[in-house]
């Protein structure tokens, strides 16, 4: 690999960087096999340079049998041959690099695949081998080892342990494709410093790293037992015996040694689902660099909650030394389209099983609070995550019973909602078999109303979502600053603040109209009538 691979630039470059996340199964198929790949990635990077962003960051793309969607990797140091080659994503790094974008990659550290190389010779090694000291396998109860270890749930199902043809059990806190590593092992600590060396040494610029609270787990006698993985059962003092143990941080140190080493330094962001008040120190510039601040995902549509939510998350960043992360939509909920569009308190699984129609999502609000949402989170310091699509403004499809993957759905019997509503393939064409995605039928359905969101579509039409977004990410690259935000004065249902540079924004939560400070309007979500604007719009003003 050449020189030309990496990208200099300032060390602390994803403090307020605009990352765009691309699920590549289902972003842009190149050779027609209905399965989005690297080539179609690399075909839309002028599309992605001409929306704005500063990076992206790609879901799993490594070998894998897909029980959850590529989060059960065999080899977290190749490519899928589906999706591209190792020389593909090289010159996918190359291709963004060129045009000033970076490039995140999904880890995926608390558990492989049972097709990984190490798991096979697990099985194979039988108990009490150095082989299944990797992972978690434990002896099972009752006269014949035939009752699981502990009542232990998983994310997926009933049980978190499942048992071999010896007779032992090993652990996994979601599929039963997933075994659980034993991060007290040297060697899975070792491995993983070389896969982030493998990456970094491809210019990989920063890392989002999947389950992190979730690596160090005290499996001592009694071992660990609940039926729940709210974060509302979960200790917050570091102690609890599955999630967010101190000792993680130990690890993470070790992966800063290896991200350090590179210019400018690699970063990593944290998906740790865990008690507000424990997320900074996995945003620690000692450990990963950021971690995700979900709280706006499901929050509702509502001044205080918003204000509340922002006032928590810079305080904490401030206090890890890092910046915070503003994130509406992903991989895992509801199009934030649809959320908007739906009543308070609706059971997303209860809307799922009734075919997306009951209650019937009021769209049209749902979309103008979504642009209303992505406009007030791009004023605010830190940096923003953008999933796919959500720039054209797509709502929430229904997938079909029939054609669901989600193991989510699959194991809980249709109990919990299925997320392959968000992982529907783009619409790039208003015609055509898969509307542009590609030259075959695509992996998962998708409903004939794409036509009206397709990309071309939407380009050539100044008021699109689309248009918007690029509006916005323009706007946003000129005006923004590093500071903390001043909160104005405003009636209840109405947030305002300013930065340091005049940069101000509005957003009206209520259904009645606001009229507006003095100011130069450089962007609105909705109309400006005599210097008032209507319910669900956000606009930013240049002030004194």
């Amino acid at each position: 690999m050449s020189e030309h691979t990496f990208l200099r630039g300032p060390a602390d470059w994803w403090r307020d960087a605009v990352v765009y996340q691309v699920y590549p199964r289902s972003f842009a198929d190149a050779n027609g096999d209905g399965i989005g790949d690297l080539r179609g990635i690399i075909s839309k990077v002028p599309y992605l340079s001409e929306l704005g962003v500063d990076a992206i960051w790609i879901s799993p793309f490594y070998p894998s049998a897909l029980a959850d969607g590529g989060y059960d990797v065999d080899d977290y140091r190749d490519i899928d041959p589906r999706i591209g080659t190792l020389a593909e994503f090289d010159e996918l790094v190359d291709a963004l690099h060129s045009r000033g974008m970076r490039i995140f990659i999904d880890v995926v550290p608390n558990h492989s695949s049972d097709r990984h190389v190490w798991f096979q010779e697990a099985l194979a090694a039988g108990r009490g081998s150095a082989a299944r000291e990797r992972y978690i396998f434990r002896e099972g109860r009752g006269d014949n080892g035939e009752i699981r270890p502990s009542e232990l749930i998983s994310h997926f199902g009933p049980t978190a342990w499942t048992r071999v043809e010896d007779g032992q059990w090993y652990l996994h806190l979601f599929t039963k494709e997933q075994p659980d590593f034993n991060w007290d092992h040297p060697e899975v600590r070792e491995d993983f410093l070389k896969t982030f060396r493998f990456w970094s040494d491809r210019g990989v610029d920063g890392y989002r790293i999947d389950v992190a609270h979730a690596l160090v787990k005290d499996m001592s006698e009694p071992l660990p037992s609940r039926d729940s993985y709210d974060v509302k059962v979960m200790k917050d003092d570091g102690t609890d015996r599955l999630f967010d143990r101190d000792e993680v941080h130990n690890i993470y140190a070790t992966w800063r040694e290896v991200f350090n080493q590179y210019d400018p330094p690699r970063v990593a962001v944290a998906e740790a689902w865990v008690p507000a008040n424990r997320r900074p120190a996995y945003a620690s510039t000692k450990g990963l660099g950021q971690a995700f601040n979900f709280d706006l995902l499901i929050a509702p549509w509502d001044a205080t909650e918003f204000q509340s939510i922002i006032d928590y998350n810079l305080t904490e960043a401030a206090a890890s030394g890092s910046s915070t992360t503003w994130v509406v939509s992903n991989h895992d909920v509801i199009r934030h389209v649809t959320r908007y569009a739906l009543p308070d308190g609706v059971d997303e699984h209860e809307w799922h099983r009734s075919g997306g129609v009951n209650p019937m999502p009021d769209l049209a609000v749902g979309a103008a609070r979504a642009r209303a949402a992505t406009a007030l989170i791009l004023a605010l310091p830190g940096s923003t995550y953008l999933y796919q699509g959500e720039e054209l403004g797509l709502p929430e499809p229904i997938v079909p019973d029939e054609h669901i993957q989600d193991p989510q759905w699959i194991r809980s019997s249709g109990e919990m909602k299925s997320r392959d509503g968000c992982r529907v393939p783009l619409p790039w064409e208003p015609t055509g078999v898969s509307f542009g995605f590609g030259p075959a039928a695509p992996h998962l359905p998708q409903p004939d109303w794409f036509a009206n969101y397709a990309a071309s579509v939407q380009d050539a039409d100044p008021d699109s979502s689309l248009n918007f977004y690029r509006r916005a990410l323009r706007i946003r690259k000129s005006m923004t600053v590093t500071d903390a935000i001043e909160w104005l004065d405003a009636p209840a249902g109405v947030m305002a603040f300013r930065r340091s540079n005049g940069w101000t924004s509005v957003t009206n939560f209520t259904a009645a109209s606001y009229s507006l400070p003095v100011g130069e309007v450089v962007l609105a979500t909705g109309a400006v009538t005599d210097g008032a604007i209507g319910p669900n719009t956000t606009v930013w003003l240049q002030t004194a």
